[in-house]
Formats: C-alpha cells, sequence, structure tokens
C-alpha cells in the first residue's frame, strides 16, 4: 500500500466541507484565491433563475392554495436552518434566514409584509420591535430613579438570530394545468418563525405559544437573490444548489396547515383542537385530495 496516497487522502478528507466547495481551490496559488471565478467561469456562469412560464387562467382547471409548516427540527429541512454559528465558516454559506435578512437590511429584497396576503408592505425599520428587544435591569431602574443617567451596562439587548428560527412558513399554489395535462405547484410566499422576542428567554411561557411570523416575503420577488446564495449539498459539497432550486423543487418537508376553505381560510387546529395526531392526519388528508384531483382528471 502507498502511505503517501493514504495520507493524502485523510488529508482530503479532513478539510471543512465549506472550503472543499469553494470555487477554484485547485487553481489557487494563495488562500486569498479561493472562491474567485475566472473570467471564463464567469462567462460560462448563468446567474438568473430558471424564469416560470407564462400560465394563462384559461389554462388552470382547477386549483387550490395552502399553507404549510416547514419544521427545522427535521434532519431532511437542516440546509435552510445551517450555519448558525458564521464566525469560522465562508461567507459563501448562509442560513435562508440570513440571506433575507441580509437582503433586506441593504435593500435589494426592498417588500415585506405583515401577513400572508401580501396587502400591508413593512420597512426594514417598522420590523425592529419585531427583530430586536430592548430591556432594562432593576439597577438601571434605581438609576433612573435616583435622576442619574442610564449606564450602557443596564441596558440589555435581545437580537433574533438564525439559530432562534424555528419553522418557516410558506404559501403555494396547486394548479392543473389542462393544456400540458399536469399538476404543478407554484411557490407564493414565504415567512420565518421564531419565539416572540419579548418572550423569548422567558421560561414560564411554552416556546409553541409564543411562536409567531417574523415577517412574510412575495417568492417571486425574491428568487433571484435566493438564486445567489448557495445550499450545502451534503450528496456532492462539489456541486451546492441554490435555496431557489431547493425550495421549487420541494426537497423539504411541509405540512399543510391551513387551505383556503369557505370559512374565511380556517386553519386546521380551528376545527381539529388539542389533539396533534388528528391534525396531522387532516394535513394528510388535505395532501391526498390535492394527489388524487390529478388522477381524477383522467378518464379510460
Amino acid at each position: 500500500m502507498n502511505w503517501k496516497n493514504v495520507l493524502l487522502i485523510g488529508a482530503v478528507t479532513l478539510l471543512p466541507a465549506s472550503l472543499m466547495a469553494q470555487a477554484n481551490i485547485l487553481n489557487a496559488k494563495t488562500p486569498e484565491d479561493i472562491g474567485k471565478k475566472t473570467e471564463a467561469q464567469k462567462a460560462m456562469d448563468h446567474d438568473v433563475p430558471l424564469e416560470y412560464g407564462y400560465i394563462d387562467e384559461r389554462d388552470i382547471l382547477w386549483s387550490k392554495t395552502v399553507w404549510e409548516t416547514i419544521d427545522l427540527d427535521e434532519r431532511v429541512n437542516f440546509p435552510l436552518y445551517y450555519p448558525t454559528d458564521t464566525i469560522d465558516i465562508g461567507a459563501d454559506r448562509r442560513s435562508l434566514y440570513d440571506v433575507l435578512l441580509k437582503n433586506i437590511q441593504n435593500g435589494k429584497l426592498k417588500d415585506v409584509y405583515a401577513d400572508s396576503y401580501f396587502k400591508d408592505k413593512r420597512k426594514f425599520s417598522e420590523l425592529s420591535a419585531t427583530l430586536s428587544m430592548k430591556d432594562t435591569t432593576d439597577y438601571g431602574y434605581e438609576q433612573i430613579n435616583a435622576g442619574e443617567e442610564l449606564s450602557p451596562e443596564y441596558v440589555i439587548t435581545r437580537n433574533l438570530s438564525a439559530a432562534d428560527i424555528e419553522e418557516y412558513h410558506i404559501k403555494g399554489m396547486w394548479y392543473f394545468d389542462k393544456r400540458q395535462g399536469e399538476l404543478k405547484y407554484r411557490l407564493l410566499g414565504i415567512a420565518p418563525v421564531a419565539p416572540d422576542v419579548n418572550f423569548i428567554d422567558d421560561d414560564s411561557m411554552d416556546p409553541a405559544d409564543a411562536l409567531v411570523e417574523l415577517f412574510w416575503v412575495w417568492y417571486p420577488d425574491a428568487r433571484q437573490i435566493l438564486h445567489d446564495a448557495k445550499v450545502f449539498n451534503q450528496r456532492n459539497s462539489a456541486q451546492p444548489i441554490s435555496f431557489d432550486m431547493l425550495l421549487n423543487s420541494r426537497r423539504f418537508n411541509g405540512v399543510i396547515y391551513r387551505e383556503d376553505n369557505v370559512y374565511g381560510d380556517r386553519e386546521v387546529d380551528d376545527y381539529v383542537t388539542d389533539n396533534a395526531l388528528f391534525q396531522l392526519l387532516e394535513a394528510q388528508r388535505i395532501e391526498e385530495v390535492i394527489r388524487d384531483r390529478e388522477q381524477d382528471m383522467w378518464a379510460y
């Protein structure tokens, strides 16, 4: 056995995954060259997401809008959650929450909304009460009552981070395209869900009761941003995929918690109460109705 080859293979195996996924690593002459693409590579890149085809309203034979919960505790959904600690990792790897928040801050993602109906717009300045919290300690109140200036060390600031995100809520439409004769899905919106920042460290409150939607993003408006941001590919770190590809190809597990209905789009737990198993079965029933719709369109 050639021990030199064994040591070489072992060294490559121990390389950080983020390092192996970066571009131009095999041609880099210095560590600073890692991640920099050549002009030829830039010319070959197609840095735009695959455009949605035009769908005429007359071609939609049937449709149903559903809201789903993506639980980040499930292993299949980990690519949307990690990495949460970005200190020792490359800038090319960020969680979905960090990607959305960064582009809201720099203005590339201009419109965010208060709910999933996309009627009430929010600016980043209006999200500060949702994303961060400031509180004064007892010693700080003693300073204020004594007429003294409040010292900064007595002010507690708590900002939500990617590690605090528990779920994502998505809104999408299943529709039957009679021109192509198939059932399709179109993602319409996505929202990060985290505990209310004002109660996130309150042990007396049930964490499930404190979850709130931070903001909603109109998904077609964010496609270019999510196309540029890459997700770590566990099967092949040399071929990362984009968040846009991951979400559009539904490479995640989601559970339906609401559908459009005559009762004002009520949620499943509004009519199946205090029974998580029955709520899950109801979500599966709605999925089966959607799947069976495509089969029912055909007659033999």
